[in-house]
């Protein structure tokens, strides 16, 4: 139980007496609201110590198997009845599509068409649970208000009388489920009169019943000589376990379908070797009725009973988790569009794809699949969303849309004219990612294409689970151009060209974030002489990318106006300080005289440069330092000179390329150290992309890399 907000209802009424607590409470309370707004099936769901799980303590009218996904949930899931504990208040949904659009993952397992109310059970002070009933198919789609009220009355008495238990400390806890008829497996006789039964076991066509849970109650004799099986061995047994050819989840879910919808449904069955069934099932609130015949015309029906080039089978439910654990892992725009193409086509068995989304008050195509001219599809990028078709339409109200001719198309937009590729058929499903219009799903099929009620539940599911991922792809690919076009304005577009000094550069991003860091390198010309400078920002994000910027901005500025090295080094120490962030940064900083070849460099706890001679050995630079910038304010950065005779190649990194989590630092500077000696004489641009690959095989990469090479060439001298 948990402690909630006032109640939005008005007061409840007078208090009921209390059902004693050694009667079934619940159940009893359950029942009686059922039997009120004659109600299917309904469920009480109390809320746990803590207030923050929701579990289903009794449920009537139907097998718990159907709600099995939901026997605990918690109190922020997207299904009714933790909206209705969660927000204090009645919700209501009226059919299948009403679902679709609203709950989807409820949709995507219960594809049929039902009505649901959930209620809060809830008092002035705290909130205990919540309640659910559904009625089939074909109740009206609003409720009324003398059903309203009645539900409402009865969740208010038994909140009430929640409140009591807990005042009196009388844990409540599950109860049995509650069932049209009782469990135990019925004989004959419970059919009917003797001679009823003689009637039916001499009509020429097979019967058989099927109790709620599905299992055979009575069956005639042409039944079981229809399905192969003696009656004896089917009494007792779920239809789809002892007949083993009926053992496929399409069958069990048209019985599903047929119970929670109280709509007849049928299908047709190959029997082993080559003979097809029909089978018609005619439910209740107590069962099923099936009748059994030969099927007519089974050359022109799949296994559902719908004539071939029909509607596929619903997307299974494996389909479907499938389908959402792929869409979590797509990155980008077009990882979301190869997926849905991948997953969503076959399944559905349409052969067109286009996905489009609104941006600037227009429509946008960001993919598409099964064209054999895509120029058909580009034509209608741009679209204003004012304009009077299906895709924007659907995107400004958040209601799909079924064509199942050219026919149906023309009669709803008979303006026009003209729609991507020559299909006959199309769905049009609206993307909507909590509550906001992201976009459009166009699926086409070549032939004609029937979309029945469960059909389009599902499609319109999906088109919430492709939302989902398209949103998320599109903040990521938005992410990520900030973040490149971010990186690419804080580091040089190029290299300057100076005398006596060949040069190249590389950066590559961390594969863990946002492909953005703090490594930042330059090389700028100096009163005649070349000054380059490396250094790596705590960080690999916008922070550290901004704060990289202002570093090398102010190397630039303090080199141009002539610091030696160790001054520039300590000015831009004492800037990181007070600019009070709380990074810190290595840097390695060279004055190079192309004159005379030699170096004169600064480090702040930056890792040693490698330094390749002409003769092919390679050098570990020792060279002297200090600390981290932006630590302390009166740190000194001492120097060290260093001979770099032409022909020679100095490599200065950022311990990206060396460092990975279980990896020795030394031995990997050993590796770097003789595939430089190795490589160095290859042309700086090929050797620099050769020792940046050394870094870039991590996998799971968590920090930047940068790499900056100078080579002297000796022409000055």
């Amino acid at each position: 139980m948990a402690d909630g907000r006032t109640s939005a209802h008005g007061p409840p009424g007078d208090e009921a007496p209390s059902a004693p607590f050694g009667r079934p409470l619940l159940s009893l309370a359950l029942a009686g609201m059922m039997e009120e707004v004659r109600a299917l099936a309904g469920a009480v769901y109390l809320l746990e110590p803590g207030g923050s799980v929701l579990e289903m303590a009794v449920m009537a009218g139907l097998p718990r198997a159907f709600a099995a996904p939901w026997e605990r949930v918690g109190l922020g899931a997207p299904v009714p009845v933790a909206e209705a504990a969660r927000e204090r208040r009645f919700v209501w949904v009226g059919g299948e599509e009403d679902m679709a659009r609203r709950f989807p993952r409820v949709a995507v397992v219960l594809p049929y068409p039902f009505a649901l109310a959930a209620v809060p059970l809830a008092t002035d002070s705290a909130v205990y649970g919540s309640v659910f009933v559904t009625w089939p198919g074909s109740h009206p789609s609003e409720l009324s208000d003398r059903e309203r009220e009645q539900l409402r009355a009865a969740c208010d008495r038994l909140a009430l009388r929640l409140e009591r238990a807990v005042v009196e400390r009388r844990p409540l806890g599950p109860e049995a489920d509650l069932l049209a008829i009782p469990p135990d497996v019925p004989t004959a006789e419970t059919f009917g009169t003797v001679e009823a039964a003689r009637m039916v076991s001499r009509l020429p066509y097979g019967l058989c019943s099927l109790d709620l849970h599905g299992r055979v109650s009575f069956v005639n004799t042409a039944a079981a000589e229809l399905l192969g099986v003696p009656a004896s061995a089917l009494l007792g047994s779920r239809l789809w376990v002892s007949v083993p050819w009926l053992d496929d989840p399409v069958y069990e879910d048209r019985y599903r379908a047929a119970l929670f919808s109280l709509h007849v449904t049928s299908f047709v069955a190959l029997r082993p070797p080559g003979d097809w069934l029909s089978f018609h099932l005619y439910p209740s609130e107590t069962g099923l009725s099936v009748r059994i015949t030969p099927a007519r015309a089974v050359a022109d029906l799949d296994r559902t009973g719908r004539r071939k080039g029909g509607p596929s089978s619903l997307v299974t439910i494996s389909q479907v988790l499938s389908l959402a654990g792929a869409l979590t892992e797509a990155a980008g725009v077009q990882d979301v569009v190869q997926l849905v193409a991948d997953e969503i086509m076959p399944a559905v068995g349409c052969q067109t794809l286009v996905l489009l989304r609104s941006g600037g008050g227009r429509m946008r195509v960001v993919g598409h699949r099964g064209f054999a001219d895509p120029q058909l599809v580009e034509r209608f990028d741009g679209l204003p969303l004012s304009d009077q078709n299906p895709g924007t339409q659907v995107l400004t109200t958040g209601v799909p849309a079924f064509f199942g001719s050219r026919g149906e198309l023309d009669r709803a937009y008979p303006v026009v004219r003209e729609v991507p590729g020559s299909m006959a058929a199309w769905a049009f499903l609206p993307l909507i990612a909590s509550g906001r219009p992201v976009g459009t799903c166009v699926l086409g099929y070549a032939e004609r294409h029937d979309f029945p009620t469960d059909e389009r539940a599902v499609l319109t599911s999906l088109g919430g689970m492709i939302a989902q991922a398209l949103e998320r792809a599109m903040l990521y690919d938005a992410k990520h151009r900030v973040a490149h076009g971010l990186q690419a304005a804080l580091l040089p577009s190029s290299l300057p060209s100076l005398p006596g000094i060949e040069a190249a550069a590389r950066y590559l991003p961390a594969t863990q974030g946002m492909d953005i860091g703090g490594d930042f390198y330059d090389l700028v010309p100096s009163h005649g002489r070349a000054s380059a400078v490396i250094g790596d920002v705590q960080g690999h994000n916008v922070p550290a990318a901004g704060l990289m910027g202002q570093i090398r901005t102010a190397v630039r500025a303090y080199t141009t106006v002539g610091q030696a090295p160790e001054e520039v080094m300590s000015s831009t120490n004492r800037l990181l300080i007070d600019l009070g962030t709380e990074l810190f940064a290595s840097c390695l900083y060279l004055r190079l005289d192309p004159g005379t070849g030699r170096a004169v460099l600064a480090r702040a706890g930056h890792p040693q440069p490698l330094l390749r001679l002409p003769d092919g050995r390679v050098e570990v630079l020792d060279l002297a330092g200090g600390p981290l910038l932006g630590i302390d304010a009166s740190a000194t950065y001492p120097t060290t000179e260093v001979e770099l005779p032409p022909g020679c190649v100095l490599a200065l990194y950022t311990d990206g390329l060396i460092e990975s989590p279980g990896v020795d630092l030394d031995e990997t500077l050993a590796a770097l150290g003789r595939r430089l000696a190795e490589t160095g004489d290859r042309p700086l641009d090929e050797l620099a992309d050769g020792l940046v690959e050394f870094g870039a095989g991590v996998t799971d990469r968590v920090d930047d890399i940068a790499l900056l090479l100078l080579k002297t060439r000796g022409d000055e001298r």
